[in-house]
């Protein structure tokens, strides 16, 4: 950190403003990760004064005191120390985050639209912004939805998420109040920079443009302005349609498969040397990394850590910071362990 702030203070430092804001960016990240600690550390040592002096006097009016200021001092240790196992080359960073319908028809469709509210109530607590890049719609809800996340540790947090999502529930579609059950895929990747190389040849994609749908007024639908890029080896297929520009719209879906593909190939180069890694199934039964259940019970179950919460209320809502936490302990005692 002390290297980043020396450079910053040099009489050059502007003269690449590109580089000058990437730096600038770099140094806000250490200094967000390292402060709260230095934080941390200081108002430990002045409890410990403070029990020291408790003792000295014999002074048992302070105990009540000392007791809050260690319950929180504890709550932001295990906070920091989540933050400590987002270690990952791209855990700081931005993320795009993808939700696909799967089985269920209309009922999925709904279930995207579900998720993306739990989503974005979840970034708002964060702290993070989001921006729409593509929006399929459907009978009964969204189809599919591809944004782009910015915050701290954006991807460290939202990688936990990728995976099949399912719905039990009384159908509000159903006229005969059966029970239907949904699936809903999310695929989380980094943002990566452009200076990491992923080679991606004009053979090795098709490209189709086609006519926008939803929210943009006249033009989205008088110009073939969306992009549909698909990568041929991978079977990969990303989309953007929220620019009024087809060039824009294909310089942003670019940067998407770029990051799908370095996801892509790091999970491959992951399983080749026998660590963990993303796995990626078929959205339905059998597959799914967490269960969403509002009848005949209600209950939210992670089937990767076991946890699970009867208040599905609140995880619809946002409230989804315990099941992130606790993937990351197993994930990062798994990574531990195979050392």
């Amino acid at each position: 950190m002390r290297r980043l702030e020396e450079k910053t203070g040099a009489p050059d430092f502007w003269n690449d403003r590109e580089q000058a804001e990437k730096t600038l960016g770099e140094l806000k990240q250490m200094r967000d990760r390292f402060e709260p600690w230095e934080a941390l550390v200081q108002e430990s040592d002045d409890l410990s004064e403070l029990v020291t002096l408790a003792k000295e006097e014999s002074d048992a009016s302070v105990e009540q005191e000392i007791r809050t200021i260690y319950t929180s001092l504890n709550e932001r240790y295990e906070k920091l120390r989540i933050q400590d196992m987002l270690s990952g080359p791209h855990d700081g960073g931005a993320a795009f985050l993808s939700i696909h319908a799967g089985a269920g028809g209309t009922e999925a469709c709904d279930w995207v639209g579900m998720l993306l509210r739990m989503y974005t109530r979840f970034m708002e607590r964060r702290g993070f912004k989001a921006e729409i890049l593509d929006l399929q719609e459907a009978e009964g809800g969204v189809k599919s939805v591809t944004m782009q996340l910015e915050g701290l540790f954006a991807f460290g947090y939202l990688k936990a998420e990728s995976g099949v999502h399912r719905l039990v529930r009384i159908s509000p579609f159903d006229s005969s109040g059966r029970r239907h059950t949904s699936f809903a895929s999310v695929y989380v990747s980094p943002v990566i920079e452009d200076d990491i190389d992923v080679d991606i040849r004009p053979e090795d994609i098709r490209v189709d443009t086609y006519r926008a749908s939803g929210a943009g007024g006249q033009h989205v639908n008088k110009t073939d302005s969306a992009i549909r890029i698909t990568h041929l080896a991978t079977g990969l297929v990303v989309q953007c349609q929220n620019e009024r520009s087809q060039h824009k719209n294909r310089a942003t879906a670019m940067k998407v498969l770029r990051s799908r593909l370095y996801e892509f190939y790091y999970e491959e180069r992951q399983k080749e040397s026998e660590k963990t890694a993303l796995e990626k199934k078929d959205i339905g039964w059998g597959s799914q990394i967490r269960s969403y259940v509002f009848h005949p019970y209600n209950m939210v179950k992670d089937h990767r850590t076991k946890k699970e919460t009867a208040n599905v209320q609140a995880v619809m809502d946002g409230d989804i910071d315990g099941f992130i936490e606790e993937f990351l302990k197993a994930d990062w005692s798994a990574r531990a362990a195979a050392v």
